[in-house]
């Protein structure tokens, strides 16, 4: 099966009959969510085209029904432009053999993440991995230090560190954003080896990180607030702005605020006073892992 019919199975089992309009029926149901030939005909295609396109034997949608299986599938704005992406990623066949995620940090990059001082503020390729951060950015992250280089990855952070399911007030919640993010990007590139081999590593290593990842469920990255119990500082709630940066391959630039004034605040320049100076990073000039 094709991840496009990987996802459109996984939207299907979660569509309730009662949701669009369908009686239950008798007996118990073996499918969950909607059977085949349910989905097929509302959105107004045959059985056969349906299980065709769900098994990765037809491969060139039309844009009307990928609509309508949009409607039908009740899919949401990210999870439509994801059905559209691998769709196109299906039409187009095999992609072209994907190089390893950068990790060649600007210098110029190392002196803005200074800039910003006292707001925490890191540097991360495509698939999260930690190239340079400020003292702040660092130290956000207990004991990820600890980690060699190469294995200071956010993703398994957030999964495979102790400190991590006591660090977030929300942790549930942060978990579940942050393996749909990585479904948007592996829709996009599929055959990428960094992102396989750390899908791999986690699926092994987290029952929880198995799980969101057999749901499919797909969020781009976005702004928002994160909030922290801080094994230094305490408790603090702090906004966040994802940034690309420009000319790069896929690298963001994370930075965390809080309004002056506030105890939030407060406890953010704490824990850029608390970090040593050694916490600072040099650019990372290796091209590969």
């Amino acid at each position: 099966m094709s991840e496009l019919g990987r996802f459109l199975r996984t939207r299907r089992e979660r569509v309730r009959p009662a949701d669009v309009g369908l009686p239950a029926g008798p007996g118990v149901r073996r499918t969950p969510g909607l059977r085949r030939e349910e989905l097929a005909t509302l959105a107004g295609v045959s059985i056969d085209y349906y299980t065709r396109l769900e098994r990765g034997k037809e491969t060139h949608p039309s844009d009307a029904v990928l609509g309508a299986l949009a409607r039908v599938l009740r899919l949401d704005g990210p999870e439509a432009e994801h059905l559209r992406a691998l769709a196109d990623a299906a039409t187009r066949g095999p992609a072209p053999k994907h190089h390893w995620s950068s990790r060649t940090v600007r210098p110029s990059t190392m002196l803005l993440l200074e800039s910003v001082r006292p707001n925490p503020a890191y540097v991360v390729n495509k698939i999260n991995d930690l190239l340079a951060w400020n003292p702040g950015g660092i130290a956000l992250f207990p004991g990820i230090e600890e980690w060699p280089r190469e294995r200071r990855n956010l993703i398994r952070y957030v999964f495979l560190h102790p400190h991590a399911r006591t660090l977030w007030v929300n942790w549930e919640d942060l978990v579940t954003g942050s393996v749909a993010g990585m479904r948007a990007l592996a829709g996009a590139e599929p055959d990428a080896p960094d992102l396989t081999a750390l899908v791999g590593e986690l699926v092994m290593k987290s029952e929880e990180f198995a799980q969101l990842w057999s749901q499919y469920d797909v969020r781009p990255r976005t702004a928002g607030e994160k909030k922290f119990q801080h094994p230094v500082v305490g408790r603090m709630t702090l906004a966040y702005e994802s940034l690309q940066l420009t000319g790069t391959d896929g690298l963001r630039m994370v930075a965390y605020l809080a309004d002056p004034g506030t105890p939030d605040h407060d406890a953010m320049v704490l824990l850029d006073l608390a970090s040593t100076p050694s916490a600072a990073s040099p650019p990372d000039r290796e091209s590969t892992p």
